[in-house]
């Protein structure tokens, strides 16, 4: 524990977007700074502290003034707020904001009380009230990357290779949109015989109902040979590589990392200006954005590619390009270290 400069709390055990942004993290920030994991939810490659182990955060660590607590949710400002103020331990607090949402009372309270904040985009930073940073999502360029042979990442997956497809990947729900692609994909494959779609991701047991409605659409029309759920998967960059365009139609999103998932895998992508959504695409250079919750414009917008399958290679090219010079997942890591590194009052490392 001496040498743990930064703790990453985890307080919900249930997987979420903050539980995989940690996960993602940690493994690379601990190959440059002593950094654990508090929390249930996570897997055991992570570097670790145990409970038991929380009251030697009250003596200071080697080499440094203070460690650093890196807070994510409520519960967890609140956590590192005791240790510090009640138990004075030798802290400084950081919290990441990812909410597109004005806060209320108790979340204000105690985001005033941190050293440091971050937002996680330009429009979530609109909604914080103290001086704070703007740090953006990264991407694992090593796991998602484009396919070397796009029909056979088809044939892989059990997918006719005679077609080329458009996916929607997330929980199948409303807020995420997903009853407007399908809706699009009813309306356009009719007219374009030679692509299908790919609807990827869970339907929890209170969605079913809508999932199972959205089934019944497709059936209806006749399509359900070439609108495909395919429910779940832990291997989704697999699917990715099939795919020649990826739309995002969620209605509502805090960041979002479907579409850096997407475009790090060469593929161009149609997005509802929700959460990051419009800070990750660049409009008619790796895809193009639209307003959310509109049917038309993203049919539109979709049918745009589908007709011209040389543009989306095109922009799906552009799209590799540009998370790899602007959303890897090291320069979201390497960021966070300096600010941890300034706070502790650990030496920064000489070039």
């Amino acid at each position: 524990m001496s040498r743990v400069l930064a703790i990453a709390p985890n307080f919900k055990r249930r997987l979420s977007g903050v539980t995989s942004t940690i996960i993602q993290l940690v493994p690379l920030q601990a190959a440059s700074i002593g950094i654990v994991t508090l929390g249930p939810g996570l897997p055991d490659h992570l570097p670790k502290m145990r409970w038991w182990q929380v009251p030697a955060l009250i003596k200071r660590p080697a080499g440094a003034r203070f460690r650093v607590w890196h807070a994510r949710r409520n519960v967890e400002m609140l956590g590192g707020l005791i240790l510090r103020d009640v138990f004075r331990a030798p802290l400084k607090l950081v919290f990441t904001s990812a909410s597109q949402r004005a806060h209320t009372g108790w979340t204000r309270f105690l985001i005033r009380r941190m050293d440091e904040v971050v937002a996680t985009s330009r429009k979530t930073a609109g909604y914080l009230e103290v001086p704070h940073s703007v740090i953006m999502h990264g991407i694992d360029t090593g796991r998602f990357h484009p396919a070397e042979e796009k029909a056979e990442a088809v044939r892989a997956l059990g997918l006719d290779p005679a077609f080329r497809y458009v996916g929607c990947f997330g929980r199948v729900r409303r807020q995420k949109g997903t009853d407007l692609f399908v809706d699009a994909m009813v309306a356009l494959l009719p007219k374009h015989p030679e692509w299908a779609a790919v609807v990827a991701g869970r339907a929890t047991a209170q969605h079913k109902a809508f999932e199972d409605e959205l089934r019944a659409r497709v059936a209806a029309a006749g399509l359900s040979d070439r609108i495909l759920f395919v429910g779940e998967h832990r291997d989704i960059e697999r699917w990715y590589r099939a795919l020649s365009l990826f739309v995002a139609p969620q209605r509502w999103e805090g960041f979002g990392l479907t579409p850096l998932e997407a475009m790090a895998s060469g593929v161009p992508v149609v997005a509802a200006d929700v959460g990051a959504f419009s800070e990750l695409v660049e409009e008619g250079e790796t895809g193009t954005v639209i307003a959310p919750d509109d049917l038309a414009a993203m049919t539109a917008a979709v049918e745009d590619y589908l007709r011209d399958p040389e543009r989306a290679e095109l922009h799906g090219e552009n799209g590799r390009r540009h998370v790899a010079a602007r959303f890897r997942l090291e320069g979201e890591a390497e960021r966070l270290i300096e600010i941890y590194r300034r706070l502790g009052g650990t030496p920064q490392p000489s070039m």
